[in-house]
């Protein structure tokens, strides 16, 4: 056999071995695999009238064992073109092609850091990789600590295999739930003092306080903090899932609220007399379908950080509130760490952006001085032509004021050319005299335009 041969093409050079049987493939990918085969000159394909034909040939036979004389099944040959009036049986995969599929996918999601992108095709012999991520699954070849995920996205099918978060892999102790409330907590000895503090039944109320006792020494082990909510009896059914929560438990400055209720059961409603003569009399009368009785199931709906496990945890046919209560603890200390993350992250993004304003400050101080010095710079080199036109206009008119004769008119204009030399000294002193100036301290209006975008203002922390 030849050893240079990857998993799937020994995969398809077995097919091949024994006669190409139906319902091996589920696409034609194997086709790719026996070209490469063909390649190698273990096979031989043939391609006539629409039927695609694969058999193998001398070197193939004695790689793999097979005697010359083997006749090749005539099911080898597969048509590409379904006949008239007929529809192409669809092809059933194998444990064995699972398995291959499954490798394949790994190994690729491996090689690319545990992220893929495949381009969605609509074509019949297009590989359904949604079906393909549901056969890696159930392979079992997908690492104990892993995830697999795929999802439709506008780029293509995505695939991801990412690591399972560790708290999902913690073992949680059970949390003991006291037979009697012999010392309750503050908060619970508050709620004993009412009636019906949460809305509940005398046949759970009792076990509720209970649940809600271990899950506060739960809650006080890791130091976290437990107080009376603002709701302290049964909310109206309109709004019963909306209500403000029974109790709070703080964990890391973190508030969780929590909402305690009565499951219903529901029956079919049987109508009363009275209630089909009021149907037949009013025509806006409605009879109800269901009707509604409390249970013995408790729910406790939480409020407040970011939720991890679920938000909410309620008795089921297979698991009490009791045995659920590890993981509401968990829930609780987790959401406390995410706040706490998410507030030094907070934190790490004011300062940073306090850091980036600063230096925008600094560069907008520096551009506002260079543009105050070329603003005057671009004033000094306008004085210096002023007064070089102003000298030779001064020089012109004293050259024809020389020429006149001694009168009035003559007396004039060396009037004015003593004002204009007065003048053109102050101009020529400005001028010839160029000095740094210190830029005055810019207002925040001044900053603006070398801001980009920044505000003068310090960015506020909360």
């Amino acid at each position: 056999m030849q050893r240079d041969l990857n998993e799937r093409q020994q995969a398809v050079l077995d097919w091949i071995i024994n006669g190409c049987p139906d319902g091996t493939w589920n696409d034609t990918t194997y086709k790719v695999s026996a070209q490469a085969l063909q390649n190698r000159g273990l096979v031989k394909i043939i391609k006539r009238g629409g039927c695609w034909t694969a058999e193998l040939t001398d070197k193939g036979r004695q790689s793999s064992g097979v005697e010359n004389n083997s006749p090749t099944d005539s099911s080898s040959r597969t048509s590409d073109i379904p006949s008239a009036g007929t529809k192409k049986p669809r092809p059933r995969t194998t444990p064995k092609t699972h398995a291959i599929y499954a490798d394949q996918l790994l190994e690729e999601l491996t090689a690319n850091n545990g992220y893929l992108i495949k381009p969605i095709d609509t074509s019949p012999h297009a590989v359904n990789w949604a079906s393909r991520v549901s056969i890696t699954r159930k392979s079992g070849k997908i690492p104990h600590a892993q995830e697999l995920y795929g999802n439709h996205t506008h780029r293509g099918y995505e695939i991801k295999l990412v690591d399972i978060p560790a708290w999902r892999l913690a073992e949680l102790a059970p949390l003991p739930v006291p037979t009697r409330l012999t010392r309750p907590h503050a908060m619970v000895a508050a709620l004993q003092k009412q009636p019906q503090p949460m809305g509940l039944t005398k046949t759970v109320q009792g076990r509720a306080l209970r649940i809600i006792q271990a899950l506060i020494t739960a809650a006080q082990a890791q130091g976290h903090v437990a107080a009376l909510g603002p709701t302290q009896g049964a909310p109206p059914p309109h709004r019963r899932r909306k209500a403000e929560p029974h109790f709070t438990i703080t964990a890391q400055g973190e508030k969780v609220g929590f909402l305690v209720l009565q499951e219903q059961d529901r029956s079919e409603h049987i109508p009363t007399d009275k209630e089909l003569a009021d149907a037949k009399k009013h025509s806006w009368m409605r009879i109800p379908r269901f009707d509604y009785t409390p249970s013995d199931r408790l729910r406790f709906i939480l409020r407040g950080g970011n939720p991890h496990r679920a938000t909410e945890w309620a008795d089921t046919a297979t698991r009490s509130l009791e045995d659920q209560l590890a993981e509401i603890a968990q829930e609780i200390t987790l959401r406390g760490e995410a706040a706490v993350r998410r507030r030094r992250a907070d934190q790490l993004a004011a300062e940073e952006r306090r850091r980036r304003w600063e230096a925008a400050m600094q560069e907008a101080h520096t551009a506002y001085a260079h543009a105050y010095r070329v603003k005057h710079l671009d004033a000094q080199a306008e004085a210096w032509h002023r007064a070089t036109r102003l000298a030779e206009y001064m020089a012109s008119v004293r050259s024809h004021a020389a020429a006149l004769p001694p009168g009035e008119k003559k007396a004039e204009i060396e009037e004015w050319l003593a004002f204009a030399s007065t003048h053109l000294q102050r101009i020529t002193e400005t001028a010839s005299a160029p000095k740094l100036p210190t830029p005055p301290k810019p207002g925040t209006s001044d900053l603006e335009p070398f801001l980009h975008g920044w505000s003068p203002y310090p960015p506020r922390s909360y």
